[in-house]
């Protein structure tokens, strides 16, 4: 009898995805009922964590959005957790007159004991090769863009959606990108999923910036710039360099 023909490929990675996210949620699970606490609030939790040293306060509806919850899940779990003391409503600095979501100095703590579930698939990528983490980072943003693109998950500040990302400009291919902001070049490995600098790019300039950047390189019969190989003659500026330093060969 012959063996059964495999199932076609992207059903088998879909497979392997879905169980990463059981790790992720049974992490997630054990985590919070340790510390009192539902799987959505300690998720709430890190994403606020996460967030912290930006000037910008999320908002409930923010919350919702980036977690892909419903606003009245959110709002319930945000009153369970300003009950507790780990969630407080702080003036927010794009608009005096509303509020946005801070943690408290209890939040804080309870977000770093409770908040911390993606560390198991963190310590399983960094067994991997320098050269495959690059990879499946690479891979990962690509998926992160076409779910975006599908309505699937709330916009990501992803690198390839930014106005200030500029791919494959560079021969050098450790660090063939470079970012505008900054103006540094950078590889696979320091790609971002969530860029506090983040600037959408206008779709034109999306559209352009993606299709290089899947294509791997620069368009054929193109003249590819060789200021990584050369060390450059653009300098970063100071905050942005702190902010983005992660960027620098």
């Amino acid at each position: 009898m012959p063996a059964a023909a495999p199932e076609p490929l992207p059903t088998r990675i879909a497979a392997g995805l879905a169980r990463l996210s059981v790790a992720l949620r049974a992490g997630q699970w054990r985590l919070a009922e340790a510390h009192g606490l539902t799987a959505t609030q300690a998720q709430i939790l890190g994403l606020l964590a996460a967030r912290a040293a930006e000037p910008a306060r999320l908002r409930p509806g923010e919350v919702a959005e980036q977690l892909g919850i419903t606003r009245a899940t959110a709002s319930d779990a945000l009153s369970a957790l300003a009950r507790k003391g780990l969630v407080a409503k702080r003036p927010d600095p794009r608009d005096g007159r509303a509020l946005g979501l801070a943690l408290t100095a209890e939040g804080a703590e309870a977000a770093r004991a409770a908040g911390d579930a993606p560390a198991l698939l963190a310590e399983a990528a960094a067994a991997l090769s320098p050269a495959d983490q690059a990879a499946l980072l690479r891979l990962v943003v690509k998926m992160i863009r076409g779910l975006q693109l599908r309505g699937a998950i709330a916009p990501a500040r992803v690198c390839v959606t930014c106005r200030y990302f500029r791919p494959h400009l560079y021969d050098d291919p450790a660090a063939p990108h470079r970012c505008d902001l900054v103006g540094a070049p950078f590889g696979d490995a320091a790609l971002r999923v969530d860029c506090a600098d983040h600037a959408a790019a206008p779709p034109e300039l999306a559209g352009q910036t993606w299709r290089r950047f899947d294509a791997g390189g620069a368009p054929h019969g193109s003249a590819t710039p060789r200021l990584a190989a050369e060390g450059g003659t653009s300098r970063p500026r100071p905050s942005a360099a702190r902010a983005r330093s992660d960027h620098d060969p």
